[in-house]
């Protein structure tokens, strides 16, 4: 993911480079940049992009402690898994052993 150094939004492509849709500053793409993204199929700018990979390093991090292997610290998400008049179920995965668990309010 490429963000503006400028504005530190995200940039997209456009064309042979990357644009800031925030303040308009473009970057050219290199092979380095591009070869780190894979693209499975193009969709149009009002379609929603669900991401299906393993890759949850952008996720946000609290500190919890992991009952499997005891380290403190884990990803977390939420996601609206029951009635929409219920509070969010929080599932956090330990940056350490990969354990997945739910927490709920």
């Amino acid at each position: 993911m490429e963000f503006c150094p400028k504005c530190g939004t995200v940039m997209f492509p456009k064309g042979d480079c990357f644009e800031c849709k925030n303040c308009g500053y473009t970057k050219e793409m290199t092979k380095e940049s591009v070869s780190q993204y894979e693209v499975s199929e193009k969709v149009d700018a009002k379609e929603s992009v669900i991401v299906t990979s393993d890759n949850i390093q952008t996720l946000p991090k609290t500190k919890v402690k992991c009952s499997k292997c005891g380290n403190n610290e884990a990803y977390w998400r939420l996601r609206q898994t029951r009635s929409a008049d219920e509070s969010e179920t929080r599932f956090l995965r330990c940056t350490k052993c990969g354990h997945t668990w739910r927490e709920y309010d």
